[in-house]
């Protein structure tokens, strides 16, 4: 199956209806609010506050998804339960505005809510950072938490913060996120590629056509 991407930018919030034991895993059955299930496509990919899922079963205003154990053990679904609010996102198409920025759907970490304050009509979180991905959230830069999109308005060594405007409150889980809250994370896919260049070396002066090709991104036309 190829791979989706989203946008970060919420388009509904689920409920979950019921979690199933599933060989180690669990199958997740939602409620969507406002995406029509049954026009859901067995198959399709749905980013589920952060992490992308794949449509299992529909129907009866429910869709379910199979999360297999390293999903439940490395994201926040394993603790899942009944009445769980869950964000959603279709995955985005060619065609689709990118309001927000390119989100995988693959959770880095985990982080939790240090601290929440009012800021204007909206909110200022703090959320923990892992070890694993701090070089990779950066002051101005984008990171997704529970799957929505937002910009970094600080960066610490073992923390960060975000504003949430009004609309991201009435919209997202974040709304009623508060301290203790655990929330899935992921790191802007192009910083993730950066980092991994600088392991080995290779700044982006360092880059040319020819070393592209190499590892097989391009090419000339045959």
């Amino acid at each position: 199956m190829r791979p989706s991407m989203f946008t970060g930018l919420v388009s509904d919030r689920g409920l979950v209806e019921r979690v199933s034991p599933r060989q180690g895993g669990a199958r997740l059955t939602l409620r969507p609010t406002v995406l029509p299930a049954e026009e859901l496509e067995l198959g399709e990919s749905i980013c589920c506050s952060g992490a992308c899922l794949t449509v299992t079963e529909r129907g009866q205003g429910l869709v379910s998804f199979d999360a297999v154990p390293e999903t439940l053990a490395r994201t926040t679904l394993g603790s899942w339960r009944p009445g769980t609010a869950v964000n959603l996102e279709r995955a985005l198409r060619l065609s689709d505005r990118l309001g927000g920025h390119l989100v995988a759907g693959h959770v880095d970490a985990v982080g939790e809510v240090l601290a929440r304050a009012p800021e204007g009509q909206g909110a200022r979180l703090t959320i923990s950072l892992p070890e694993a991905i701090a070089p990779l959230v950066a002051e101005k830069g984008s990171v997704a938490v529970d799957g929505v999109s937002l910009t970094v308005a600080r960066a610490g060594r073992d923390r960060f913060e975000v504003a949430l405007i009004p609309e991201t409150l009435a919209r997202t889980t974040l709304g009623s996120a508060a301290p203790g809250t655990r929330v899935n994370l992921e790191a802007d896919v192009v910083a993730r590629h950066v980092l991994r260049l600088a392991e080995f070396g290779i700044s982006a002066g360092g880059l040319d056509a020819g070393r592209l090709e190499a590892w097989g991104y391009g090419g000339r036309a045959g």
